[in-house]
């Protein structure tokens, strides 16, 4: 059966749609919502059985956990066993807003599949008013990964959604494009010093200020089976359907030149500000913000055009080893990584 979508005001949803979606969920259906991130695949987050269609809408496996959002900081602590010394720093400065938060798990609130088991839970109050809306509609946490297949790029748009889980998900909530672009970055608070898991949409310098000792997670997690702390861990993820490459600027041009006396076309062309490469025959050639922010905002999107035109190979310009670029940095390399 074709998803249902509702289009509505990013700004001012309306509230009959949004009471629509809460029924949806109450129900144990799934609701696809955009967040100031990217668009969120939901379910309600205390059901088993709910959060099961999840994962089997997504082809996600079940040691990889979820994200609760909540709407307030009060839900947030209920979904705690313990409230570590820095979480009310972090909450007042970063919340509503892509930063999520990994807990000691309390014994009610979410269910087992939400957390694959762990002794944690990863939760998040998003600042978007879509979603914000919705979760004040409801008095359950709402586990909410991206709403794509596994592996697979994330939807920064409804139209994303939809290509991806038409037919698997009850509803999708069109909000407009996402204001971020990529995923919420990921704090574990069970650790001391605090661990960065996950780059994503809040900047790591920012996180420093707040969090001087701030230690980084680098490494991604063996693919065991074992339950690990967060979302976005796995070593391939945000993936075009083409074979994305990385190269330097310099070397842009010559391994375009080379996939082409190779027979791969079209080939998919993302740099930065000031093209080197230009679209000619059997080459896409397109150009993203020179700025960090903007990038992100742009990135997804833009991965999902050239795949959309059927590229067999996306060949992607490094990004700067900046900080404020350390989220699309970790993003294009899991979408490099062979699966």
């Amino acid at each position: 059966m074709p998803t249902e979508v509702l289009a509505l005001d990013p700004q001012r949803p309306d509230p009959a749609v949004i009471a629509r979606a809460a029924r949806v969920l109450q129900d144990g259906g799934l609701v696809a919502f955009p967040t100031e991130t990217v668009y969120g695949l939901g379910a309600r987050a205390d059901s088993d059985e709910a959060v099961r269609t999840v994962f089997a809408a997504k082809g996600r496996p079940s040691f990889n956990p979820l994200i609760a959002h909540v709407a307030t900081l009060d839900h947030a602590r209920r979904l705690a066993a313990a409230w570590p010394p820095f979480a009310d720093l972090l909450a007042a400065r970063f919340w509503p807003g892509p930063l999520t938060l990994v807990l000691p798990r309390a014994v009610t609130g979410v269910c087992d599949t939400v957390t694959g088991g762990g002794a944690t839970v990863a939760v998040r109050i998003p600042s978007h008013p879509v979603a914000q809306a919705l979760l004040s509609a409801v008095d359950f946490a709402v586990a909410a990964p991206s709403a794509n297949r596994f592996q697979q790029l994330s939807p920064t748009t409804a139209a994303h959604v939809l290509k991806g889980l038409d037919g698997r998900v009850d509803l999708i909530l069109d909000g407009g494009p996402t204001p971020f672009g990529i995923e919420s970055t990921v704090l574990d608070l069970t650790t001391d010093p605090p661990r960065l898991l996950r780059p994503g949409s809040l900047a790591y310098d920012l996180l420093r200020l707040a969090l001087p000792a701030l230690a980084v997670h680098d490494a991604p997690d063996a693919e065991t089976g074992e339950a690990l702390a967060s979302p976005g861990m796995i070593r391939r993820h945000y993936a075009p359907r083409a074979t994305l490459l990385r190269a330097s600027g310099d070397a842009l041009e010559g391994i375009v030149a080379a996939l082409l006396r190779d027979g791969a076309r079209p080939i998919g062309v993302v740099q930065r500000t000031g093209a080197r490469v230009t679209s000619a025959d059997g080459v896409l050639a397109r150009s993203l913000p020179g700025d960090a922010e903007g990038y992100a905002r742009a990135l997804f999107a833009m991965l999902h055009a050239l795949d959309d035109l059927g590229c067999s190979r996306i060949v992607v310009e490094e990004v700067p080893e900046e900080a404020a670029w350390a989220g699309v940095r970790d993003r294009l390399a899991r979408a490099a990584e062979a699966p």
